[in-house]
C-alpha cells in the first residue's frame, strides 16, 4: 500500500476522504495542523501530500514551502475552498503538483491522488546534460556550475523529458502524460504553471538554457550563448 500525508482540520471531511482512499489501497496519516504534519513529514517518507490551506496554525502553503526548502520533493495536492485563479497559481508556484477546490467529487479526488502516488516513467540513473545544465534525478536537483535548485517531482519529469528530446519539440500531451500519467485529469493549465516555475528556477541559478513555447503545440529546450 502507498501511504500519504493528509493535512485537513475538518474532521468530517477528513473522515470521508480517508475512507475513500483506503478503499483503493492508499493508507493515510491525517493531521489537523501544520506543526503535527511537519513533524510527521520529518519521520516518514510519504508517497504524496494532500494539503489544506486554511489550517488552525496558518496557511498550509507554509508547510509546503518548508518541505521544498528542505529538499523534500513529495508530490503535493493542494485542497482548499479557495477557488480563485490567483490562489491556484500561488499554490502551484510554491511547488504543488496539483490543485483541487472544494466542493469536489470524491471520485475526482481519488483519481488525482492515484496520479500523484503512481510511480512515473522510470528515471534513468545517469545525469543528462544540456548546455550549462546537469540534471541529477537521483537527488531531485538541476545544477549549473556551483549553483543548484530543487525540483518538484512534476518539474523533474518535465525537464528530464525536454532534455532527452535534445532540442526537439515535445508535444504538450506527452509532457502532461510524463508528469501526471496517461489518463488522469490535472488542473487546467497545470503544465503551463509548471513550465513557468521551471523557467524561474533556471533563471534563478543563472542558466542560459531556455524553454521555448512553440505556438501552443509544445515546448522545447535550447542552450543559448548568453543570459536572457
Amino acid at each position: 500500500m502507498s501511504r500519504i500525508l493528509f493535512v485537513e482540520d475538518n474532521d468530517r471531511l477528513a473522515e470521508l476522504i480517508i475512507k475513500a482512499l483506503v478503499r483503493v489501497g492508499i493508507e493515510v496519516d491525517a493531521f489537523g495542523d501544520i506543526a503535527s504534519a511537519s513533524q510527521a513529514a520529518g519521520l516518514q517518507n510519504y508517497a504524496a501530500l494532500i494539503l489544506d490551506r486554511n489550517l488552525p496554525d496558518g496557511d498550509g502553503i507554509t508547510l509546503l514551502r518548508r518541505l521544498r526548502e528542505g529538499r523534500n520533493g513529495i508530490p503535493c495536492l493542494i485542497l482548499t475552498a479557495r477557488g480563485a485563479v490567483h490562489d491556484r497559481v500561488e499554490g502551484l508556484d510554491h511547488g504543488a503538483d496539483d490543485y483541487l477546490a472544494k466542493p469536489f467529487a470524491m471520485e475526482e479526488l481519488v483519481a488525482r491522488v492515484k496520479a500523484l502516488v503512481r510511480r512515473p516513467a522510470e528515471i534513468r540513473s545517469d545525469h543528462p546534460v544540456l548546455g550549462d545544465l546537469e540534471l541529477r534525478p537521483d537527488e531531485g536537483i538541476v545544477v549549473r556550475g556551483p549553483s543548484s535548485v530543487v525540483l518538484a517531482p512534476v518539474e523533474l519529469q518535465i525537464l528530464l523529458c525536454l532534455m532527452q528530446a535534445d532540442g526537439r519539440m515535445v508535444q504538450r500531451r506527452r509532457l502532461e502524460q510524463t508528469a501526471w500519467g496517461l489518463s488522469d485529469a490535472v488542473t487546467p493549465n497545470a503544465l503551463d504553471v509548471a513550465i513557468h516555475r521551471l523557467r524561474k528556477k533556471l533563471l534563478g541559478i543563472g542558466s542560459t538554457v531556455i524553454i521555448v513555447n512553440l505556438r501552443a503545440q509544445g515546448y522545447s529546450l535550447h542552450a543559448t550563448t548568453e543570459h536572457v
